[in-house]
């Protein structure tokens, strides 16, 4: 098999050179290791053979819980479909990586935290080996305070902590010799939902049909990436896909459900058996699943059910075209990047407090004004005093595969700039990963305002910020696949 490398940044001439050796080097603080570019059939010396092991658990709060929503106050009446953690467990002898997939918004640093050392001590893996992913479906319980009259969920949170120890142990536990297989395909579920206006102002969603109506602010992105995951006799261990958009199915609409990965995630199993089946979602700061430009009108189980069965078409499709390795190249890299805040003025956070005080005062005020209100005062009562922002950025490879992790909503541009500047076409960009720091959006959000461009608390990085992630997972990847040494 030809190595897709040598057709890829200019490696061709230095694959082919009679001097190149592969060798093994550490890329960063904290990393597992560093290998050098190249498969097993070309490699001098080549990687280990791999283990994998797989485990999934349900996670569904019970009915009364909060439901997360920004601008809806409510409580999960109903439950359409469970909402699982599903875990895989990779390792090579030397490198050990543990990734999660949760049917969730998104989870707090300061709850990532302590859940991943819990993890390490019952499994005496790394800590900074296990990477808690969420799907950032808006059909589960509320884990992010973004609106002003609903609490956090304490209580799902205490317990969720155990549950997630338990199937990290199992996936571990169940780790037997694998083989690795992947494919990159195309599936567009999400469309750019960034208006732009002639007066210059920038919103999230709003009428085309206006007159004023200038464009969208930004792309969209329809790479759909697989990995699957076998024993040695070709039996599924598990599946992961990812793929970019916003699940919003049943925002607010009190009923727990996994949304559309949950539809995928069923279809696959239909045909592969009852399987751990991962979901990442990529850089979907700016993108819905609607298409504002050709608007159809569909209900919500409609548009949910055939998105997650496009999803399962296009991941069965490249499961069956997928050619599956043993010894492949794994490697891991993380840094921890700190960027600044941006805080409003006090003239922004003195009207915010007004619109609340409105509120305390009984007046009714729902939606955009109450959300962004709430989001001004609470960013300035919870980082006035701060003046950084801390965020882990993870390079992972696995064979010809390249992941970035981050724990942002980064808008789709970002991504794309990541995959760009990647040493392979088979990359990924995570997001809601090791944390949640809310919205990252580019200069031109920033520029335009609006929800998720104005800072609000979960708006709060600099302009800067997803830039930054760019040239902080760019050279990671490019060690990795280097076998550079890191100073």
């Amino acid at each position: 098999m030809r190595n897709p490398l040598c057709r890829h940044r200019g490696l061709r001439v230095l694959m082919n050179h009679p001097l190149w050796i592969l060798f093994v080097a550490v890329v960063s603080v904290g990393c597992d290791r560093s290998l050098a570019a190249g498969d097993g059939e070309t490699s001098i010396n080549p990687p280990p053979p791999l283990r994998a092991g797989a485990a999934s658990m349900v996670i569904t709060p019970p009915v009364g819980s909060w439901q997360q929503g920004a601008g809806v106050t409510r409580k999960g009446e109903s439950i359409r479909d469970d909402l699982e953690a599903n875990a895989l467990y990779l390792t090579d002898g030397e490198t050990h990586l543990l990734l999660m997939s949760c049917d969730l918004v998104g989870l707090e640093m300061s709850t990532v935290r302590p859940i991943r050392e819990a993890i390490s001590a019952a499994t005496k893996i790394p800590p900074r080996s296990v990477i808690i992913t969420c799907t950032h479906t808006h059909g589960g319980p509320s884990l992010v305070r973004t609106n002003y009259h609903m609490p956090v969920d304490e209580g799902y949170i205490e317990q969720l902590g155990p549950k997630l120890v338990e199937v990290s142990r199992a996936a571990i536990a169940s780790a037997t010799p694998a083989r690795v297989g992947w494919g990159m395909g195309e599936v567009r579920i999400g469309y750019n939902r960034r208006v732009c206006w002639a007066d210059g102002t920038h919103s999230m969603h709003g009428d085309i049909h206006r007159p004023d109506f200038a464009g969208l602010e930004g792309p969209d992105d329809p790479a759909h990436l697989a990995i699957f995951v076998t024993d040695m006799e070709g039996n599924p261990i598990a599946v992961a896909d990812h793929n970019t958009s916003h699940p919003t199915t049943f925002y607010a609409a009190g009923v727990f459900s996994s949304d559309y990965p949950g539809v995928a995630r069923e279809n696959i199993r239909r045909e592969l058996g009852p399987i751990p089946v991962l979901h990442f979602n990529g850089a979907q700061g700016d993108i819905a699943m609607p298409n504002l430009l050709e608007p159809e009108q569909v209900d919500r189980e409609e548009r949910m059910n055939r998105i997650g069965e496009r999803l399962a078409k296009e991941t069965l499709r490249l499961y069956r075209q997928a050619e599956f390795q043993s010894n492949v190249f794994l490697g891991h890299a993380y840094t921890d990047l700190p960027v600044e805040i941006r805080l409003p003025d006090k003239e922004e956070v003195d009207a915010a407090q007004k619109v609340l005080d409105r509120v305390d005062a009984g007046e009714e005020i729902r939606g955009m004004e109450l959300i962004l209100a709430f989001g001004t005062v609470q960013l300035r009562e919870r980082y006035g005093e701060e003046s950084s922002d801390t965020l882990p950025v993870h390079a992972i490879r696995i064979g010809d595969v390249a992941l970035v992790t981050q724990p942002c909503e980064l808008y789709c541009q970002f991504g794309i700039d990541i995959k760009r500047r990647s040493p392979t076409p088979l990359t990924a960009v995570i997001g809601m990963a090791d944390g949640y720091n809310g919205y990252c959006p580019t200069i031109a959000g920033v520029l335009g305002g609006g929800y998720s461009g104005q800072p609000i608390s979960w708006t709060r990085l600099e302009p800067f910020a997803g830039y930054r992630i760019v040239e902080s997972a760019g050279p990671m990847l490019n060690r990795l696949w280097r076998g550079d040494e890191k100073e």
